[in-house]
């Protein structure tokens, strides 16, 4: 098995990182590709080399992570969740966590109901940011206010000044 080189890894980490934090959304491998500076193909083997799965590989597996973490602490349904982590079928959501998981969202959440702690109300998740798209958007929101509007247009999209 041969190795990505060094140079590639910087862009296939940015690309990493855009999944983990915007799983949410919906991602292409275009999108992903140009992330990390790389053609489309080059970008699908060179992340599949590095991380031992494809990028829809990685980005279902965060969705259902995420997923697993809102059945077991809130009181959303499957549904809501399933809209929540980025699926826009409850078929489909529920087909790929019972691949990864073992068991249905459904028996997931039931397992979880009356052992744990309490339970975060659906509404409180919604209303106060808990979600990631909510805590995502108020984020940039509050960076945007703390910049100046100058200094929003020195850099480049992803570049870091350290």
């Amino acid at each position: 098995m041969t190795t990505v080189p060094d140079d590639l890894l910087v862009g296939l980490r940015r690309a990493r990182d855009r999944i983990d934090r915007h799983y949410a959304e919906p991602l292409d491998l275009d999108a992903l590709a140009a992330t990390a500076g790389l053609s489309k193909y080059h970008f699908l083997r060179c992340f599949a080399r590095t991380y031992g799965r494809t990028p829809h590989a990685f980005l279902t597996e965060r969705r259902v992570e995420r997923a697993q973490d809102l059945l077991r602490a809130t009181n959303l349904t499957v549904t809501e969740v399933c809209w929540l982590v980025g699926y826009s079928g409850l078929g489909s959501f529920s087909t790929r966590f019972r691949r990864l998981v073992g068991c249905s969202p459904s028996e997931y959440q039931a397992r979880w109901e009356l052992s744990g702690p309490p339970r975060i109300p659906g509404c409180f998740v919604m209303m106060h940011g808990l979600s990631d798209r909510a805590t995502q958007r108020s984020r940039s929101t509050d960076a945007d206010r703390a910049i100046p509007e100058k200094a929003r247009d020195v850099g480049a999209p992803g570049e870091s000044s350290a």
